[in-house]
């Protein structure tokens, strides 16, 4: 029976072993330093947008964009712990599979209405659409 026991107690160490090959799971210095740039790349938006530091809307926006894609690379780094090697390089190759998805479906998506917009026929625009109805 002590045979049995010591084999168990073998590959439970063994298992143990094997997981410590893994990405770090982080430290409390990486959370604080990952909570601190949340922070500040939360503030920095809030101040634009209150102190009204842009004149045109459009300009505050990207800027807040801007600042919102930092922010997502800031947790994925400090809090999901994403880098290089974590997984063996497969987590940041389905981000990046991720990222050119969502660029290709968005940028296609607003070409597309740009397009549809720029190309309706002058009879099917509403202002026409309302006179024709008015003549009738």
């Amino acid at each position: 029976m002590s045979e049995h026991h010591t084999h168990s107690n073998h590959s439970a160490d063994h298992g143990h072993h094997e997981h410590e090959d893994h990405a770090d799971h982080g430290s409390l210095k990486s959370y604080v330093i990952g909570f601190i740039l949340s922070v500040i790349l939360t503030a920095i938006p809030f101040w634009l947008v209150m102190g009204k530091v842009f004149d045109k809307s459009s300009t505050t926006a990207m800027v807040i964009l801007g600042f919102a894609a930092v922010q997502i690379v800031v947790h994925m780094v400090y809090f999901l712990h994403m880098n290089t090697k974590s997984e063996g390089g497969w987590n940041m190759l389905a981000l990046i599979f991720t990222v050119v998805l969502v660029v290709i479906v968005l940028s296609g998506s607003l070409w597309v209405m740009y397009h549809l917009n720029h190309n309706m026929m002058p009879g099917m625009m509403p202002e026409t659409m309302h006179q024709m109805h008015n003549m009738q």
